[in-house]
């Protein structure tokens, strides 16, 4: 934008969402500087990539200097950062201008925005709602995740084409925004939580995550989930156009004349916006009673915007789910694949393995890590899998406790251990890949073990 060309604009962060930043304010022709509290050692891969980019941001790292934040035009900084730190205040106290990355991007942008909020779920149902949009030949945007943050719609060439942006909206992103009033806000769950250092106690959490609400007018939107938040006042009262979700059946629960929305009833999906509509669930993609809820908030939402109902039945049956996150991969000669590479704890295998109804083959195993503790999930393994293949440094720990549960092999590699689940399967059968462990062994990361997993389905 022509009105920050050549202004001092200084990023407070070194994050994804801080190259973001960096990215744009370049693009936009700025003169950049970024601090960071961590020391210069431990941002070495960070530094390497800032000295690429030209002209070279400068520099302050190790600590904030009061200094940068009062000589620069603009202060930027990354929503994970806290809000009350000090020299964001000594900026706005010399009449700065300071805003975090999502109030930026709020603030600059002009499109009909989708908030999702809440405290879980968010990520898959902006994806489905997006994906939805999408099949309905709509331009969509959709981040507000440090790995898609809400200033890259900035940056984009042809941003004037986009018809929604479709933003997640964590509590802490919220505490950096004055007044954010979305044409629609998604509210999937709320759970007591406290963040040591950014909120003062549970209460201010649930208050800084209803702000939305409260601010939405008859014009807005509200899609609220009734199985868990009908008794919340603030959601119940809100001035917004409410519509409810639910897995059971208003009809059951004698409300179907008192509210509209959406609720899973006689098998089918059915909702009363506008028209009403039914939808078949018998060939959905992804799994999980969770999942199925995240699909209720996405169809709610997608039919108060009006998308057709051939768009909506299109992303039951063909959206594959987030990349890494239960992620439905291709079928081949009657066989799932699915990818779960970020389940890297025992305690989130356990939950993906409740997301199926069947048996299946399960790729396990990764890093050696002290501590953890095998045995209490024998009960899960012997219920949900058929066959374990466990690769990576603690097959060995792994067959030691778990072996004996079901049919057991540890194989040598990483393409060896799809290659045999493979191997044992049979028509019908699901391979899931689902460490319970981290992939740091081998891989860098769990989407770098994810997207080689997919490489090798692919080359089966």
């Amino acid at each position: 934008m022509e009105q920050y060309r050549g202004k001092k604009v200084l990023i407070v962060g070194l994050g994804k969402t801080g190259f973001a930043l960096i990215n744009l304010f370049n693009q936009w022709g700025c003169d950049i500087k970024v601090t960071d509290l961590k020391p210069i050692f431990d941002l070495n891969k960070q530094v390497k990539r800032l000295k690429k980019i030209n002209p070279v941001p400068g520099m302050t790292l190790g600590e904030h200097k009061d200094e940068d934040f009062i000589e620069a035009d603009l202060v930027v900084y990354s929503s994970s950062v806290d809000p009350n730190l000090h020299q964001l205040k000594v900026a706005k106290e010399h009449g700065r201008a300071v805003y975090s990355d999502f109030a930026f991007a709020y603030e600059h942008t002009q499109k009909p925005i989708i908030a999702v909020c809440g405290s879980h779920g968010r990520t898959i149902i902006s994806h489905m709602i997006g994906y939805t949009l999408k099949l309905d030949k709509k331009n969509v945007f959709i981040g507000g995740t440090s790995e898609e943050p809400f200033v890259n719609f900035l940056g984009l060439p042809n941003k004037e084409e986009f018809d929604y942006c479709v933003v997640e909206v964590s509590p802490q992103q919220l505490q950096t925004v004055e007044s954010f009033k979305p044409l629609m806000a998604v509210y999937p769950n709320l759970e007591e939580k406290n963040l040591l250092g950014r909120f003062k106690n549970s209460a201010d959490y649930l208050d800084t995550a209803l702000k939305v609400a409260r601010n939405l007018g008859p014009e807005n939107y509200l899609i609220v989930n009734f199985d868990k938040l009908a008794p919340n006042s603030v959601l119940r009262t809100s001035q917004a156009q409410t519509l409810w979700y639910s897995r059971k059946s208003f009809v059951t629960m004698g409300v179907i004349s008192e509210i509209q929305g959406t609720h899973f009833h006689d098998k089918r999906i059915h909702c009363n916006i506008h028209f009403h509509s039914e939808f078949k669930v018998t060939d959905m993609r992804i799994v999980g009673v969770n999942n199925r809820e995240n699909l209720m908030a996405a169809i709610t939402a997608c039919k108060a915007l009006k998308v057709s109902d051939q768009a909506i039945q299109q992303c039951i049956e063909k959206f594959p789910g987030i990349p890494h996150r239960l992620e439905f991969v291709v079928e081949k000669n009657g066989v799932r694949f699915y990818n779960d590479s970020k389940s890297e704890t025992m305690d989130q295998l356990k939950i993906s393995l409740e997301a199926f109804k069947d048996q299946v083959i399960l790729i396990a195993g990764g890093k050696e890590l002290e501590g953890v503790v095998f045995d209490k999930y024998a009960n899960i393994i012997r219920e949900k899998v058929r066959v374990l293949v466990l690769v990576g440094e603690v097959k060995e720990t792994m067959n030691r406790v778990l072996g004996d549960v079901t049919q057991t092999y540890l194989v040598g590699s990483f393409d060896e251990s799809v290659l045999l689940a493979y191997q044992k399967s049979r028509t019908g059968d699901t391979i899931l890949l689902c460490p319970g462990n981290e992939g740091s062994d081998v891989f860098r990361d769990f989407e770098e073990k994810g997207n080689y997993y997919k490489k090798l389905i692919f080359q089966l």
